[in-house]
């Protein structure tokens, strides 16, 4: 077997370059050896195989469990905070069991139910601006999307535990994203517990506190049961796999790290880059506003479908895709992908940013054009912002409702503006990516053309 070509540099050098500089490493890569090559950044230095190509990607996710298994073994990178038993960490039989056993919360009248949630959400977060003041856009996106969470999946408003987790989360999360806290997972050597003061140290016991803060809400439900719940938890704790029975509370734990954890650090990059995509342009923020004020009564439902406001999330995931790989798939049988035979082992990723900056898909692929997203239809291995096959994300349609409500409160509130010219680029936040620090000043409060509570409505 002949592996892709590849850069020689050393294994360790090119380990740091890609903790420390991804993208400029993935560009590289793609400028010197195109839509597939190899570079020894698994396990142990074990080779990965990026594909960018759309007909390879479709060739490898539309064929989970033939050709290609999408292990959950190679995603131990997010075990140390999400556990064992989440979604993401487990293979076969159990992945499924879990993903069915989590995929209604998700889906039909449910998710109306959390556009209000969303909307009010917000709307406490907007109280919080000033005119003529500036602040930093992720810090008030971080403290919506983890607000939403908690409420939405949870089921928790207000009291102790509420605020414990709220403030240990972000913490934790925060110091996750530190180049030291991100080498840790890469290499296990480095996970020394050194004392509370030290890094893995202080990790360990965060993590501690918000599995005991878990732990004792779930105990709670089960001696307290109320069917009138209608938060995530509640749902995940009454459903049944196919032989009747439930989550154990482990398995409940880590799902409700991944949903804590995924939701509420993607969707707030997401939001921190639309933001300041759309006041660095006039003419999107203009056109979106045209859009909004264009509805008497714009329901989460109707702003859901508007079309403008879609393309301009699309073209946000697009240009700096927050997960800039999918899972790891492995080779099961003997196969060919782009003129190269693989041999069973042979681990294989689908490099989203790649794909997502190929200039035949999208012409000038660093600039924001939403229009693309009017003009023409990408198929789910050309614009993959979620994953796709068996590891597309479960909460794919959640993540686009709650950007869609955010975006339009925020636009339909104030006016804000970019308080300055210094340039935003895409770094490493952690395993994902995030822009820069996006500073906005409110310039004024926008005349709502209909009362305030009922703006966002179910």
């Amino acid at each position: 077997m002949q592996l892709p070509d590849g850069p020689q540099a050393p294994a360790m050098l090119q380990m740091i370059h890609w903790i420390a500089k991804p993208f400029s490493y993935m560009e590289a890569c793609n400028q010197n050896y195109g839509d597939i090559f190899t570079v020894p950044l698994g396990k142990k230095f074990t080779p990965l195989v990026f594909v960018s190509n759309p007909q390879a990607l479709q060739q490898i996710l539309s064929s989970d469990t033939k050709e290609f298994d999408a292990s959950g073994e190679y995603n131990e990178l997010f075990e140390p905070m999400l556990g064992n038993q989440s979604v993401i960490t487990l293979s076969g039989k159990s992945h499924r069991r879990q993903r069915q056993l989590m995929m209604p919360p998700f889906h039909g009248e449910r998710m109306k139910a959390y556009g209000e949630l969303i909307a009010e959400i917000t709307e406490q977060v907007l109280h919080q601006w000033e005119v003529g003041k500036s602040f930093s856009v992720r810090s008030f996106m971080q403290q919506i999307s983890l607000r939403v969470i908690l409420q939405a999946v949870f089921g928790l408003y207000e009291g102790e535990r509420y605020h414990k987790l709220e403030q240990l989360l972000s913490m934790m999360l925060d110091q996750s994203s530190t180049p030291g806290r991100v080498s840790a997972l890469y290499f296990p050597i480095l996970r020394q517990d050194l004392g509370a003061w030290s890094p893995w140290g202080r990790f360990l016991r965060q993590r501690q506190q918000i599995d005991q803060l878990i732990y004792d809400e779930i105990n709670e439900r089960r001696d307290q049961p109320d069917d009138s719940r209608t938060d995530i938890l509640s749902m995940l704790m009454s459903a049944r796999d196919e032989a009747g029975q439930p989550m154990t509370d482990t398995e409940l734990r880590d799902e409700l790290m991944t949903l804590l954890v995924a939701g509420h650090e993607t969707t707030a990059t997401a939001l921190a880059w639309a933001l300041y995509w759309i006041h660095k342009l006039p003419e999107v923020r203009q056109k979106l506003l045209e859009e909004l004020d264009s509805l008497d009564n714009p329901d989460p439902s109707t702003l859901f479908r508007l079309p403008y406001l879609n393309a301009v999330c699309s073209e946000t995931l697009r240009i700096y895709p927050v997960g800039m790989l999918t899972f790891p798939r492995v080779v099961r049988s003997p196969v060919e992908l782009m003129g190269y035979q693989l041999e069973p082992d042979t681990v294989l990723v689908g490099c989203i940013y790649l794909t997502h900056q190929r200039q035949d898909l999208y012409p000038e692929p660093k600039q924001f054009k939403p229009e693309r997203f009017l003009e023409h239809h990408f198929y789910p291995y050309e614009y993959l912002p979620f994953g796709g096959g068996a590891r597309r994300c479960i909460g794919m349609a959640f993540a686009q409702f709650e950007m869609k409500i955010v975006l339009a409160k925020i636009l339909s509130s104030c006016e804000l503006a970019l308080a300055n010219n210094r340039p935003v680029r895409p770094v490493r936040r952690g395993l994902v990516s995030a822009p820069t620090d996006v500073q906005l000043v409110v310039t004024s409060q926008r005349v709502q053309r209909t009362p305030t509570p009922e703006t966002i409505s179910v």
